[in-house]
């Protein structure tokens, strides 16, 4: 994300060596999603450069190659799966949260496979599970498999949610293209361990996304008072504005929960003027 198009001379200055903008973007924010993991194992010397980008505690939620969760199901992956580890590991404390996102095909049936895989886990890693198949939203048994599935390595189940997206009709070409690709997922406030993710989409309208993540807010303000530590991401159809957005929802966490840290002072897009 931090290499966003439409952020460049406007949120992080441009023009800027690839190498320096996740340095740029960490100033903004304090974590990042590593969707580009879900396509190719990145190298290890390009982990490294991660690593030097940004400050000790920001926080890399890295999902798992489609390999493994797609194409193998999570079955026959110990090659892939070393791989990544290995590729990941100059990350140290970044990698605060390994990111297992399923495919919609990925039913309740499938549990003792995805219990088989979480138990080969190595321990020294956190892991979030994000499911996409209706019956764990609609049947309450399956909720509780699955619960008690990632209850036994203490593994949290990853919230995306998408009810303001959808709450009504697109008015832009990118919402209407989130509308096409984006699944309908029902809003669960509901955390399993005191690392909790989130993963919101609003609208391109800053005010309806805004408003919209009211629920999140109060939610993220009752786990910092129980003593968890959420990662919260921000998301707009074109995400234009989701780099100040999630600022904002921070400062709107903060302004309840004072003894939260703020976030640093973002570095200029531009260089000062004298005039």
């Amino acid at each position: 994300m931090w290499t966003h198009g439409p952020w460049q001379g406007r949120y992080l200055p441009h023009p800027l060596a690839p190498r320096e903008r996740l340095r740029a973007y960490a100033t903004w924010c304090n974590a990042v999603e590593g969707n580009t993991t879900f396509y190719a194992t990145p190298s290890r010397a390009t982990v490294e450069t991660w690593a030097e980008q940004t400050p000790a505690d920001f926080r890399f939620v890295l999902k798992l190659p489609k390999t493994i969760t797609h194409e193998r199901a999570l079955g026959d992956v110990d090659v892939p799966l070393k791989a990544f580890l290995t590729a990941v590991e100059p990350l140290a404390e970044r990698s605060h949260t390994l990111w297992i996102q399923l495919p919609p095909s990925f039913s309740p049936e499938h549990l003792g496979t995805l219990a088989s895989f979480l138990r080969r886990l190595p321990r020294e890693h956190r892991y979030a599970i994000e499911v996409r198949h209706r019956a764990f939203f609609e049947n309450a048994r399956a909720v509780q498999w699955l619960e008690r599935v990632l209850g036994g390595i203490g593994a949290e189940w990853i919230t995306f949610d998408t009810t303001v997206l959808f709450a009504t009709p697109p008015r832009s070409e990118a919402e209407q293209e989130a509308w096409a690709k984006k699944p309908r997922m029902p809003r669960r406030l509901h955390a399993l361990t005191a690392n909790p993710v989130v993963r919101y989409i609003g609208r391109d309208d800053a005010e309806q996304t805004a408003e919209g993540w009211h629920p999140w807010a109060d939610t993220v303000v009752g786990w910092l008072r129980e003593g968890r530590s959420p990662t919260v991401f921000i998301h707009t159809p074109d995400n234009a504005d989701a780099l100040a957005l999630a600022r904002r929802f921070h400062d709107d966490v903060r302004a309840r929960v004072p003894q939260v840290e703020p976030l640093t002072e973002p570095i200029p897009a531009e260089p000062p003027t004298l005039f």
